[in-house]
Parts: C-alpha cells; sequence; structure tokens
C-alpha cells in the first residue's frame, strides 16, 4: 500500500508525454489544499468533489464501468432535489436570496458549543487535552470555515462540504481507488447505508449473498423489502471463494424461487460475528469470482481500523506496533475498495467503532453513478448526518488532529484492543476446556468466535442439536455471563449436522471481568458436558474424579485433561479418548469400569 516514491512517465504519443501523479499522501495533502484556494461554503452549499480529489490526480486512471442493468426501479425513477438543485445559484456574486425556505440562524438558540479533546498523539489520560470552540459566526468572522449558523441549518445529502473535504481526503489516503471517477459521500451510518443499498440494487422476490453468518440487522433490514439473504461458505480465513463462485454457478431459479442473485454484502475485516478477517489473496479472488458473475460488492467495514497486532500467546513477548504512520497504514490488509477497478464496489465506512457510535455519522466511497443514486435517495429522505455532529467531527478531525492526529488515534485503539482481546485469549487458555471448545485468535473487531463440539454432550445423539445449544446459552446464564448463539447470525437457520458456535465480545467490559468472564463461561461448559474442573490428588496419589449425575443410557463422556496426582503418581493427560468406545480408561493409578459407551445402563466408577 506504500505510494510511489517516485513520478512515472508514461509516453502518450510519439511527441507527448503524459506525468502520473503520485499518490496523495499525509504530506502532500497541504499542497493539494493550496492549489485549490480557500474553501468557502456557507449554508446547504454544493461540493466539489473533483476540486477535493485534485482536478488532475485521477486523469490517468480508467473510468467505473456502468451500472445501469443493476439498478432497481425505485433508484432509476428517483429524481434530483428540484429545492436542493437551486442551491448552485447562491454561488452568483451579488444573489439576494428569496428562494430557500431556510430558518434565519438568528433564531438558533446556541451561541457557542465547547468539548474538552485529548490532544493528538496524547492519549492515555485526561493531563493533556484542549478545548474545541465553536461560535455562532465563525465563518462570518473569520475565525473556522464551519460554524453553527451553517452547520445547524439544512445541507445537502452528501454533508456539508467542509467535512465532506476530509473524509475525500482520508479516503484517498488510505485506500487509493484505482479509477477516475470515484466520489464519497455522507450517511447517517452503515445500517442506513445497507438499507438505501438494498433499495438501490434490488427488487422484491431478489437474493443477496452474504458469509454463512451475518450482520442479523443486514438480514432484517433486507426481509421486509422481499430481499432473501443465501449465506455462503466460510472457514477460519472468511468467505471462501470457491463456494461463492459454487453458489452462483448452480444457482436454480425454480429452487431457490427468484432470480440469481448479484449483491455480494461482506464485513471482510474482524466479521461480525466470526472474528474472521480476509487476507488479501482471499479478497482477490472474492473479486475475480465479482468480475465472472458481474457482481455488486457491499463492503462493511466499521472494524477495518481495529486490525489488531497477531496474538503471541499467555507468556510470549508483544509484537511491537508500528513506528510510523506509513507503516501503520502499510500493515492493513487491502480494501476491496483498493483492488477495485471495475468500480463495482461500494464501500462502508463508519465512525462508529472508532470514534463513537452516537455521532451518527459514516460515509459510502463508490463509482459516481452508485454515488449519486444514493445521495438523490438521501436528498429526500435521512437528509446527511446531523450537523450538530458534523460540526463536532469536523473541530475534531480538520481542525484539531488533522489527518496525522487521526492515524495517531487509530493506532492508539489499535494496540488497545489488542490488549483486551489478548486478555480474553490468554483467559480462555486458562479456563475454557479444549476437548470440547476451539477457536482461531481473532486479527481484527470486537469477537470472538467458540466453536462448540456438541456431539461430545453426555446426552447427544438423544438430545438435538438445538435442545444442546440452548441448554448451553441458557448454562452460560445461570453462571452469570453472556454470549450470543451462533445460529442467531445464521441466514439460512441451522439444521442438525451443523457445526455450533457463540459468540463473545471484549469490546467494552472491564479487563478484570473479562477474566472472571471467561472463567465462569469454562465452568458452564465443564457443567454441561459433565466435565470436572481441575481435580486435586490425595496423598496415596489417588486421583478423585468427580463427574455431573448422568443420565440412564448416555453414550460419550469426556473428562478434562487437569488431573494432578500427589506421592504416588504424576499428573497425567486423560483425554476424550479413553472414555468413548474403551473397555478401560487409565488415570495414572486409578481406572474407570463401568464405561457407557455402547451401554444402556452405564454409569461411572471411580476406582482406586
Amino acid at each position: 500500500m506504500a505510494p510511489s516514491a517516485s513520478i512515472d512517465v508514461l509516453p502518450e504519443s510519439d511527441t507527448s508525454a503524459f506525468t502520473v501523479p503520485g499518490r496523495l499522501t499525509i504530506q502532500s495533502v497541504a499542497k493539494r489544499r493550496a492549489a485549490e484556494g480557500r474553501l468557502v461554503a456557507g449554508v446547504a452549499a454544493l461540493a466539489d468533489v473533483e476540486r477535493f480529489k485534485g482536478r488532475t490526480s485521477h486523469l490517468h486512471k480508467p473510468k467505473a464501468r456502468r451500472w445501469d442493468h443493476r439498478f432497481s426501479t425505485e433508484s432509476k425513477t428517483r429524481l434530483p432535489s428540484s429545492l436542493k438543485g437551486a442551491a448552485r445559484y447562491l454561488k452568483n456574486e451579488g444573489m439576494i436570496s428569496l428562494g430557500g425556505g431556510l430558518p434565519s440562524s438568528r433564531y438558533f438558540p446556541f451561541e457557542q458549543l465547547s468539548a474538552r479533546v485529548p490532544d493528538a498523539g496524547h492519549f492515555d489520560g485526561p493531563s493533556r487535552c484542549s478545548t474545541l470552540h465553536a461560535g455562532k459566526n465563525d465563518l462570518a468572522e473569520g475565525k473556522s470555515d464551519f460554524d453553527i449558523s451553517t452547520a445547524f441549518n439544512y445541507g445537502q445529502g452528501y454533508g456539508a462540504a467542509q467535512f465532506l473535504r476530509w473524509i475525500i481526503e482520508h479516503t484517498e489516503i488510505v485506500h487509493s481507488p484505482p479509477y477516475q471517477d470515484w466520489s464519497c459521500t455522507m450517511t447517517i451510518g452503515s445500517t442506513s447505508a445497507i438499507d438505501m443499498g438494498l433499495r438501490m440494487f434490488c427488487e422484491r422476490g431478489d437474493w443477496i449473498l452474504s458469509e454463512e453468518f451475518t450482520f442479523p440487522t443486514a438480514v432484517e433490514a433486507a426481509a421486509p423489502m422481499g430481499i432473501r439473504v443465501a449465506g455462503v461458505k466460510m472457514d477460519e480465513g472468511g468467505l471462501l471463494p470457491s463456494a461463492l463462485d459454487e453458489v452462483l454457478t448452480n444457482w436454480d431459479v425454480y429452487a431457490r424461487c427468484g432470480p440469481k442473485p448479484f449483491v455480494l454484502y461482506t464485513v471482510p475485516t474482524g466479521q461480525n460475528p466470526t472474528g474472521s478477517t480476509q487476507s488479501a489473496q482471499r479478497r482477490r479472488e472474492i473479486y475475480a469470482v465479482a468480475r465472472k458473475h458481474d457482481l455488486i460488492i457491499m463492503e462493511d467495514e466499521p472494524y477495518y481500523f481495529l486490525q489488531m497486532q497477531p496474538y503471541t500467546g499467555p507468556d510470549a513477548s508483544p509484537i511491537p506496533p508500528p513506528t510510523s504512520h506509513q507503516e501503520f497504514l502499510d500493515s492493513l490488509v487491502p480494501s476491496y475498495l483498493s483492488m477495485d477497478t471495475d468500480g463495482r464496489v461500494m464501500r462502508l465506512d463508519s465512525f462508529s467503532k472508532v470514534i463513537a457510535p452516537g455521532a451518527r455519522v459514516g460515509w459510502i466511497t463508490a463509482s459516481e453513478q452508485i454515488v449519486d443514486r444514493y445521495r438523490q435517495h438521501a436528498d429526500v429522505s435521512t437528509q446527511g448526518p446531523s450537523g450538530m455532529s458534523q460540526l463536532l467531527m469536523y473541530k475534531l478531525l480538520e481542525e484539531q488532529w488533522g489527518h496525522t492526529g487521526y492515524l495517531d488515534w487509530l493506532l492508539h485503539i489499535r494496540m488497545e484492543y489488542t490488549e483486551r482481546r489478548d486478555v480474553l485469549l490468554d483467559a480462555c487458555e486458562s479456563y475454557v476446556p479444549r476437548e470440547i471448545v476451539s477457536w482461531v485468535p481473532p486479527m481484527a473487531g470486537m469477537f470472538h468466535w467458540f466453536k462448540v463440539d456438541y456431539r461430545k454432550h453426555p446426552a447427544y445423539p438423544r438430545k438435538s442439536r438445538a435442545d444442546i445449544e440452548e441448554e448451553i446459552f441458557h448454562a452460560i446464564i445461570g453462571h452469570g455471563t453472556l454470549l450470543m448463539k451462533g445460529s442467531w447470525f445464521s441466514p439460512d437457520g441451522q439444521g442438525e449436522g451443523d457445526d455450533m458456535y457463540f459468540r463473545a465480545t471484549y469490546a467494552a467490559t472491564p479487563l478484570e471481568d473479562i477474566q472472571e468472564g471467561v472463567r465462569r463461561l469454562g465452568e458452564a461448559f465443564r457443567e454441561v458436558f459433565a466435565i470436572d474442573s481441575v481435580v486435586q490428588g490425595n496423598g496415596n496419589g489417588i486421583a478423585a474424579v468427580q463427574m455431573k449425575a448422568l443420565e440412564t443410557g448416555l453414550a460419550n463422556i469426556h473428562v478434562n485433561g487437569y488431573i494432578n496426582g500427589h506421592a504416588n503418581g504424576q499428573a497425567k493427560d486423560f483425554g476424550t479418548g479413553y472414555t468413548s468406545g474403551y473397555g478401560n480408561g487409565y488415570s495414572n493409578g486409578g481406572h474407570f469400569d463401568g464405561y457407557t459407551n455402547g451401554h444402556t445402563n452405564g454409569y461411572l466408577s471411580a476406582m482406586a
């Protein structure tokens, strides 16, 4: 992702040459702005996106494909807001407006707003903070380019030009979309963007694609529109390209009662709920499938900047953080947007996970054609984000931190989330029975995904998968902690033979409570699966095994491998194989008879 260090010259003909501009960096933002001249944008001002992008900075890139064949009837019939379109005439010198229905800011009961925020690079405590101020008439008085009079009035659907410029620059610094006519427009958060995106592309009766476990709100937003969601198989690296291709290649419109889908909704980084992160190679392979089947990719990335340091284990030294802004940017997995040569990606970004969800400010990046469709919808529905939120975000990100300070903040929360994730994983290694539960350390996001081998439950298969899941869920609650059932995240629902999962989060719980919560979780698993905790031997080396009372005819008994003998015997691992289908399971000085596999009235008795 590193920008080119030199400027390449590509021949256009035998007699001319075209200079390819370098990629926008933090250091070159000031130069571009100086070339633009001062931004003056009043109430409901139109935004000159091409100016913010640098008018000649992307001319060497190809243009995006056209997507007329993918827009819904609703989107095709939307027209621009006629009243907001008239705002372009306010730029005319000497114009006196008697047309716009804008209230006078004289009657806004706000004279000044202030907020204390940390100084850039000093995020560990309240000692290094500054107070941001926003006055009613700062723009007219030359104190700021954005003020209460402007922000608190009506605006365009894509948001205030002042803050949109910052968003466009940030998007280019991080992703540098590889086609010419990309654009951004603000949203009131990704949930709303999902809703609008579905309306833009889908008709009632359509299907869309997603991971086999996905964000429930996306499924619930689609359902009232008559849009169904088909889950695509995953592994620990996220959505499987081969499975995506197979679903699309073998789509049966009659069996599915709907046309072949052309929208893929995916959360590629720190996926909710699985915590999986698609590698760069995985994303390239999925993008190739998207090109093959002409898909629109809705890239929902609220956790993109919560990519963490690799997990090294309970006793290993942590990996040092990036030492520069460029090293930090280079460490991020490339986005779909950064590899999108067709303009088929609609990327959803949000400040909800990295600043505050209550701000309700986000944005999409896509081809100008797609962004224009979105803006026209927003102009007659949600409008832009709250002007109050935009003003606060502008003061923080533009005037206080700038692009450099924001990257400092993102690196700070990266390390904070790394610590939280590591505390949870360390506790899992100590307390959660590995013979029943498995997991893959998450690389990003807020979530940890437990896979539970429910087939080792004492009552399986007499007890159904759904009943075992319910038993585990309530046992966890009974031990004083809460996880979410994995089945709640499956758009297709789960059947008897499917794997079982539970989702945990480490995002907001105090560190000491994370440890205690995982300890309780481990106890709940041991209780449900009839596994004892760490068992202490007596002076003669006899391991006393305390088991949960067993039902008649139960089949598979599994005992945790932490049996500590004394005097005459050392601790010996007593694994799952010793009680399923074996005549005698030995545990270093003691043995079990009356094993249960295949016996109608099996029971378990410990003998010295």
